[in-house]
């Protein structure tokens, strides 16, 4: 059985939401469904996406488990943005919490340091 899941961010200005999702997520959307839409591939069968909802921006909360956390959490930084927040969780599970410009939180978790 595939799944495909579709992870849906409301924005209120799409060229802002667009360049900020670019740095955070390291690439240019994957494709454009129309004008007011933008969609990234995480891997695969697994997306973001950014639609013009003025009315519901700042309101998403999604965290994404990576493997690959400190690199990815550094790789971020050198495209200019830093976690509004860090956390390390009783079990040493890490999270870094980003915030794009609407206030939607965007969390990105990985296992404990070895």
């Amino acid at each position: 059985m595939t799944v495909d899941l579709f992870a849906g961010i409301p924005v209120s200005d799409y060229t802002v939401a667009v360049g900020w999702y670019e740095r955070l997520l390291g690439a240019p959307p994957s494709f454009l469904p129309n004008d007011t839409e933008a969609v990234w591939e995480l891997a695969e069968h697994r997306y973001v996406f950014i639609e013009v909802r003025p009315e519901h921006a700042g309101h998403a909360l999604h965290t994404v488990f990576v493997d690959d956390f400190d690199s990815r959490i550094s790789q971020i930084a050198e495209r200019g943005l830093k976690p509004d927040a860090r956390e390390t969780y009783a079990n040493g599970v890490r999270k870094a919490t980003f915030r794009d410009p609407d206030g939607n939180e965007i969390g990105f978790g990985g296992e404990a340091e070895a």
